[in-house]
């Protein structure tokens, strides 16, 4: 009789967030523990090849700061754009019945938007790689 008491107390109250404190203390406890002791029990090998980039094998060629071109980036951001807006169909697709003609509307509105941003991209010459 007492536990069903205490349950909905603490359902209510502060106690019932005590197990996650408990969990995340012992996390982060453990995390810096394991980072003490590598720290600690770790080989410690300096030298100038040791601190030199390395690149899958490769030899180092130049400078890594080299300016790039913005159509990298454009592209890049245009493809993380596009791909997250592609994930809003998702729901609709999971609730297409309940949603209705009203839900297909404001899909019909989200799918128009979205092409006319795509062909604004495409007509500003945004996907185009020559100059």
């Amino acid at each position: 009789m007492q536990f069903s008491i205490l349950q909905t107390q603490a359902g209510t109250s502060a106690v019932s967030y005590l197990p996650i404190l408990i969990q995340l203390l012992f996390a982060g406890g453990l995390i810096t523990m394991l980072l003490v002791l590598s720290n600690f029990l770790g080989p410690k090998r300096k030298g100038t090849d040791k601190l030199q980039n390395f690149e899958s094998g490769i030899e180092i060629k130049g400078n890594a700061r080299q300016p790039v071109s913005i159509k990298y980036f454009l592209v890049a951001i245009l493809f993380v754009l596009f791909d997250v807006e592609v994930i809003f169909f998702y729901p609709y697709a999971v609730n297409f019945r309940e949603l209705g003609w009203e839900g297909f509307a404001a899909v019909g509105m989200f799918v128009s938007l979205f092409l006319s941003g795509f062909i604004y991209i495409y007509k500003k010459g945004g996907l185009k790689w020559e100059e």
